[in-house]
């Protein structure tokens, strides 16, 4: 195995001086990062998210009403004009207001009210909640489910950007093991063709059977089906890696052969994973349960709205006026400053809609605690289940490094016997293709040894090794 390893790392220093042009897997996965339409479409949900709140804010924006009224005929011609403004608050569910009026001319009596001094009346006042309302009413509710909203999103948007990352890395090793794999059928086809003028030469001679000649062929033309075959595997992996692999326009870029990193770089030992001991830490931070986590805050925060629904209406008000200037036509009663409080109680007496509304949301709220509860089992075993793979593809590999050594022994050995008429033909394309074959199964081991890793690195967040960043999740 360290024979193995150490050819391994002399091809890879040898091909050091044209790495700039081999494509390496964070150049993939920068481009996915970036450029793939799943990261963007949940770049956009985030953004629309954000505006969400903005939204939720605006039903406590400030409100400016003015109006005016004058009789234009008839016995009486009063006329007033009016402003105010009105300021919804959060705290107990209060609103404030202020406003001025001025009035000149005669009312009705029953539009006594409308009178004013010559300089006006100028009023202030607040509205606050006892019972319903207080603590949480349907403006509040809409901000922090907003709020709540952004931050499922951003759970989202990790969850895909961890999801596309994850399968452009098992894309891109999946490619350039199938580019390995293809070099080793090019080059047992090549062994086939080169021998095959040497075996004519030799059958012209009368040093070998004609029959020699046909079996070459016959290994030419299966060797020549096993390049095809893999021909095609690595169009087809090429052909799932540009799905991944981007422009800044977003278009698929097909990668060419001739950017394939050296072996080395699959086959090199891949990192240690953490011990299972930190399943429950793992576990923890995945997103999936963060996001069940903000779906039952959202949850929990329905029902209290709808237990609010059920509760009787109780408002206090206060509220001071003043009127300026000379009295009018209105008399003395309005040359004064009033202060006046109240209370106003309102309760329904069936509420069917606001019980029904609660019970919808008690039932959402168990189901999402049932769920949670189901996703953290399937986490634990998942991770369990990834970190045995992790472990065994990572021994498979050396063991995979120790059968290409002793096949390739064999294979030399094999050939020195029949250059010296000690061993025939038949064996000598055993030989090879038993080495040829564990070639294969060494890329073949090394391949889900990346590919455990991928899914390691996938569910513990490892973002580093995933090409994520702070720089890509804060667009």
């Amino acid at each position: 195995m360290i024979r193995i390893f150490t050819i391994i790392a002399a091809a890879l220093f040898a091909e050091a001086a044209a790495a700039q042009d081999h494509l390496g897997p964070e150049e993939v996965l920068a481009a996915s990062a970036r450029h793939f339409p799943d990261v963007l479409e949940g770049l956009a949900k985030r953004r629309a998210a954000e505006s969400g709140v903005e939204e939720a804010r605006g039903a406590f924006d400030l409100v400016f009403e003015t109006e005016g009224k004058q009789y234009a005929s008839g016995f009486y011609n009063g006329r007033e004009t009016a402003a105010r403004v009105r300021q919804q608050l959060a705290p107990l569910g209060a609103s404030v207001y202020g406003g001025y009026r001025v009035s000149d001319g005669t009312f009705p009596v029953y539009e006594d009210i409308r009178f004013t001094n010559a300089g006006g009346e100028f009023k202030i006042g607040a509205v606050f909640s006892l019972l319903r309302d207080r603590d949480i009413d349907e403006r509040r509710f809409r901000v922090t489910d907003a709020r709540l909203a952004v931050e499922e999103a951003e759970l989202d948007l990790l969850l895909t950007q961890i999801g596309v990352q994850h399968k452009s890395l098992g894309a891109y090793w999946r490619w350039v093991a199938a580019g390995r794999q293809l070099a080793v059928y090019e080059e047992l086809f090549k062994i086939a063709q080169g021998r095959q003028s040497g075996l004519e030469q030799q059958v012209r001679a009368g040093a070998r059977a004609r029959i020699f000649l046909t079996e070459n062929l016959q290994n030419i033309a299966r060797r020549r089906r096993l390049v095809t075959e893999a021909e095609r595997e690595f169009l087809a992996a090429t052909n799932d890696l540009s799905f991944y692999y981007r422009d800044p326009g977003g278009e698929p870029l097909t990668p060419a052969r001739d950017q394939l990193p050296p072996a080395g770089l699959l086959t090199a030992p891949p990192p240690e994973a953490a011990p299972a001991g930190d399943l429950a830490g793992l576990i923890d931070a995945r997103p999936e349960l963060k996001a069940l986590g903000v779906a039952l805050a959202r949850a929990e925060r329905r029902v209290a709205l709808g237990k609010n629904a059920l509760l009787p209406r109780l408002e206090a008000l206060a509220e001071v006026s003043a009127d300026v200037g000379d009295i009018a036509e209105g008399g003395a009663s309005r040359d004064a400053t009033d202060a006046v409080i109240g209370l106003k109680f309102t309760v329904p007496i069936q509420r069917r809609e606001a019980r029904a509304k609660l019970r919808r949301a008690e039932a959402e709220l168990e189901a999402l605690e049932q769920r949670r509860r189901r996703v953290e089992d399937q986490l634990e075993i998942d991770l369990r289940n990834i970190l045995l793979d992790l472990h065994a593809s990572s021994a498979l590999v050396g063991v995979a490094a120790q059968e290409v050594d002793q096949s390739e022994t064999m294979e030399r050995a094999e050939r020195e016997r029949f250059a010296s008429g000690a061993s025939d033909f038949f064996l000598v394309n055993i030989r090879e293709e038993t080495a040829a074959d564990a070639r294969i199964r060494f890329y073949l081991a090394a391949l889900k040894a990346r590919i455990a890793q991928a899914n390691y690195s996938a569910t513990a967040l490892d973002l580093e090794a995933l090409g994520l960043g702070e720089s890509v999740t804060a667009r």
